[in-house]
């Protein structure tokens, strides 16, 4: 026995369909980045509703038996599969089976399985006890037809749009982090209930005859309190009275003590909530840009791009250029892009990320390039360098390009006084006030010219000047016409952009 769950669980390990189907049912079911997640959301509330609808139909009227069927066995059948599939993807019983297994090898001591299947079942267990868990349980139990009590279950299926609906988690999240503020409101609202009640009841319980009890003084107290005042009970002693009047007071003050808390809690969460939104809607996108800091060199980017930019976000940790950003029209979050965590809110895994950084301090913008391929090698990252000493330094973090403002700048400003002509050509080609415009084309895999050596593609017929070549990091100037293009080259081309446009579509199409 032992033997044979040590080998399911070394298969289970290799198993990369294992793996990747696993991976893909905790992202479907508790992550934010699968695609499909906002479906099966959507399908798990549409059951929830209708359950809730059909409980509350049959009390007055009789239930198609078609419906009776979708309701207790259908329903049901799909909460407890998702109840099983949460358990399952909770923790991973074969990788702690796997690890005490190589680690009684390496120590050459004997292989144990039951502590390493108890803590495994332990902490399955202690999931099955989470709020959560437990009403996913219990929105179960209805399907068990016997039990006509066991219907009232069907209420708990409510409790389960709180895992569904953000809104509401949200609500809930803002008041779990004043507990403390409302934990006091309710102590003292006990308190004032329970001395109210207490002392209406001793002064009146022989004189009024609406007060019977020590539960009926009580329950003045919290109707007095909270301002109902339904009128069933009311003191008849100038004390009674004057008790009464205090309750009512005490009652207002604390419900503005409660409204105020709660707004304050939700004010300083409302930019945060803003923001998470923002975050979502961009992580969206199969590919967007992630722009570090707002400054001058944002804003030239911007007004340059003539053509609108759907898909980014800008990141700054001052909420004066965030603001600012915000003015300007741009989307703007007030976060630390240098911070491992920030970057990690992305969806690096379904989608194409481009990082530019673009802070005024290169310490932040290596240390913004180091978080980005710590999270993953895939994100492209373009960094902006202040001091040419350290270009080594942004290299070795891994920068996919580096942009050196203070040196341009420096040549520009040579070149527009020892050749101002040039200067003037090269000005208006950058800025698109030249009829000829320099432009890049990636070749991929699929286009037609791949494979063709430079003399037969025929720039010059195409009224283009083809400038060159970069392949695998280094540029190629004015290559022999017997180059061959290959896969993943960057052909830098110049001229005006009908012909640029003509030669794309005739020859950069798919094979």
């Amino acid at each position: 026995m032992k033997q044979h769950i040590l080998s399911l669980a070394l298969f289970l390990r290799k198993s990369k369909r294992y793996k990747e189907t696993k991976e893909y049912i905790r992202e479907l079911l508790n992550g934010t980045g699968n695609p499909y997640k906002k479906y099966l959301d959507a399908f798990i509330i549409f059951l929830i509703i209708t359950s809730v609808f059909i409980l509350v139909y049959e009390v007055t009227n009789p239930v198609p038996l078609w419906l009776d069927y979708y309701d207790f066995y259908f329903v049901s059948f799909v909460f407890l599969i998702e109840y099983i599939l949460r358990l399952w993807v909770h923790n991973d019983l074969s990788q702690y089976i796997v690890e005490e297994y190589h680690d009684a090898q390496f120590l050459h001591r004997e292989f144990k399985l039951w502590p390493v299947l108890k803590y495994g079942l332990k902490e399955k267990l202690n999931y099955m006890a989470t709020p959560a868990a437990v009403v996913d349980l219990l929105a179960i139990f209805p399907a068990y037809r016997p039990l006509r009590v066991l219907r009232i279950f069907v209420l708990f299926r409510v409790l389960k749009l709180l895992r569904y609906t953000k809104s509401i988690n949200q609500f809930v999240e803002v008041i779990t982090n004043k507990r403390f503020e409302l934990l006091t409101l309710l102590f003292l609202l006990f308190f004032i209930v329970t001395t109210a009640g207490i002392a209406i009841y001793v002064l009146e319980e022989r004189i009024n005859p609406q007060i019977k009890s020590l539960f009926d003084a009580i329950y003045w107290s919290l109707i007095t309190i909270s301002t109902v005042g339904y009128g069933d009970i009311s003191p008849v002693t100038d004390a009674g009275r004057t008790i009464s009047m205090l309750t009512i007071i005490s009652g207002i003050a604390m419900i503005s003590f409660a409204t105020s808390v709660i707004v304050s809690a939700f004010s300083e969460r409302l930019i945060e909530l803003k923001e998470s939104r923002i975050i979502e809607q961009v992580n969206k996108s199969r590919s967007f840009l992630i722009i570090c800091g707002y400054g001058q060199m944002t804003k030239m980017f911007f007004r340059q791009k003539k053509e609108k930019i759907d898909d980014y976000i800008i990141l700054d940790k001052s909420l004066k250029r965030v603001e600012q950003a915000r003015r300007d029209g741009y989307q703007a979050v007030q976060e630390d892009a240098s911070r491992f965590e920030t970057l990690s809110k992305f969806n690096v895994e379904y989608a194409n990320i481009t990082i530019l950084c673009l802070t005024g301090s290169d310490v932040e913008n290596i240390y913004i390039t180091l978080n980005a391929k710590s999270i993953s090698r895939k994100i492209k990252v373009i960094a902006r360098v202040n001091d040419i000493n350290i270009v080594s330094k942004f290299k070795y973090a891994g920068a996919d390009h580096l942009l050196m403002p203070n040196q341009v700048v420096n040549t520009m400003i040579r070149t527009a006084i020892t050749q101002p002509t040039m200067y003037k050509a090269i000005h208006a080609i950058l800025t698109g006030k030249s009829v000829a415009r320099i432009d890049e084309i990636h070749v991929h895999e699929g286009h037609t010219f791949v494979g063709k050596s430079v003399e037969t593609l025929d720039f010059r017929t195409n009224k283009l000047l083809f400038i060159g070549i970069e392949r695998d990091g280094e540029f190629i100037f004015n290559p022999p016409v017997s180059e061959v293009i290959q896969s993943y080259d960057i052909l830098l081309l110049m001229g005006r952009q009908i012909s640029l446009e003509y030669f794309k579509n005739r020859y950069a199409g798919g094979r």
